[in-house]
């Protein structure tokens, strides 16, 4: 079993180190076009949403960017809440900076086994622009989010943007756990890009060209999985013409959202993320995850089976690798507050908690949003 450790170990610090190069190869975005060009429709699907929409359309209302050049359509996905009627009254209170702003609720159309991938197929058949950019109903824009990427877009010969999305954690254990995961893949997804081997994306944050999702057929291929709005049709924007993939890393452009409240509903919403993974094209990025997986499996193997001269050096030993990449990536999101207060408790439930993800996406259907999903 040690050659085992060291052989797993020695590769998973050499994917960390990889990664963390990457990570400080992406140059921060700070660039700011005298004149902004750039039309955009935004989408954003919710459903449920009354407690969180509030946040978002105050961020919206107070969003840097030129009125005429951008349009917002959300997508009621059946809410049942009041979701709707908060919307409207927000669009039909007495304010200037809507009255030359296109801003609509439509109505889902289902066609497939995914209702965020139809929401938003939906929304891009109204869309009146050709650079379209998604995020969720709990999110918060920052004020010069678009002046950011319609920056970016004039400076780079770009299809797709991918851009940060960061958590708002309180100073409590479930809160900074999740955001102490989520940090691990936003520096995965800024590492991956930085060694040109973008793999990661999140549709929080996520700008692309209409014509382009049109001209490979958006969704069609992978609607019949419930998520990965996001990375499945990153991955046809990839092979279809990487060099038009970018990452924009700029604090400026950084969206932010929050950490669910429960466990429960923690398990289940990384369920939902992992279940997509055995979907992915690439065989690297596969063998990426079946690495992170024997890694976490190990840690846990020692910590109830292992000897007692042995109980703890693969969990020492991950959390040290670990670092690598965190460090720069919480410094980049400023999160280091809290950072080493939760680490060691955080890195010790880990890799229990990722075992029973992957347990529970191979083998049970998860619950989101009130619907009941199949793997």
């Amino acid at each position: 079993m040690i050659w085992l450790l060291i052989f797993i170990f020695t590769f998973y610090a050499t994917l960390i180190v990889w990664l963390t190069i990457g990570f400080k190869k992406v140059k921060e975005f700070k660039g700011v076009a005298k004149h902004h060009k750039t039309s955009f429709s935004v989408i954003i699907p919710f459903r449920n949403e009354a407690k969180k929409l509030p946040i978002l359309l105050k961020s919206i209302a107070e969003l840097n960017y030129p009125k005429e050049l951008v349009e917002f359509i959300l997508v009621d996905d059946a809410s049942t809440d009041g979701s709707v009627e908060i919307i409207n009254k927000f669009i039909h209170k007495p304010q200037r900076f809507l009255k030359p702003l296109r801003f609509c609720v439509i109505k889902n159309i289902r066609t497939s086994k995914s209702p965020k991938k139809d929401a938003i197929t939906t929304a891009i058949s109204e869309a009146k622009n050709n650079w379209i950019v998604t995020s969720d109903a709990d999110c918060i824009l920052p004020e010069n989010w678009l002046k950011s990427l319609d920056s970016f877009i004039q400076n780079n010969n770009a299809k797709m943007v991918v851009a940060p999305v960061n958590y708002k954690a309180k100073n409590n254990f479930l809160e900074q756990f999740q955001l102490l995961d989520f940090m691990s893949m936003q520096g995965t997804t800024i590492g991956g890009f930085g060694m040109d081997f973008p793999f990661l994306c999140n549709g929080a944050n996520f700008a692309y060209k209409k014509d382009a999702f049109i001209k490979l057929n958006g969704f069609e291929g992978n609607n019949n999985i419930a998520s990965g709005d996001d990375v499945f049709l990153f991955e046809k924007f990839i092979i279809a013409d990487k060099k038009s993939v970018f990452y924009l890393k700029s604090a400026a452009a950084i969206v932010t959202t929050f950490p669910v409240k429960t466990w429960s509903d923690l398990v289940n919403q990384r369920t939902r993320w992992a279940a997509k993974t055995g979907n992915f094209s690439s065989l690297k990025v596969k063998l990426i995850g079946l690495l992170v997986l024997l890694t976490n499996f190990v840690v846990v193997y020692y910590l109830l089976l292992g000897s007692l001269e042995m109980l703890f050096i693969p969990f020492v030993l991950k959390v040290i690798i670990d670092l690598f990449l965190f460090l720069p990536t919480i410094q980049f999101f400023k999160q280091e507050k809290h950072f080493y207060k939760w680490y060691l408790f955080a890195s010790f439930l880990y890799p229990f908690f990722s075992l029973l993800v992957i347990f529970k996406s191979l083998f049970f259907k998860y619950n989101w949003k009130g619907r009941r999903f199949k793997k």
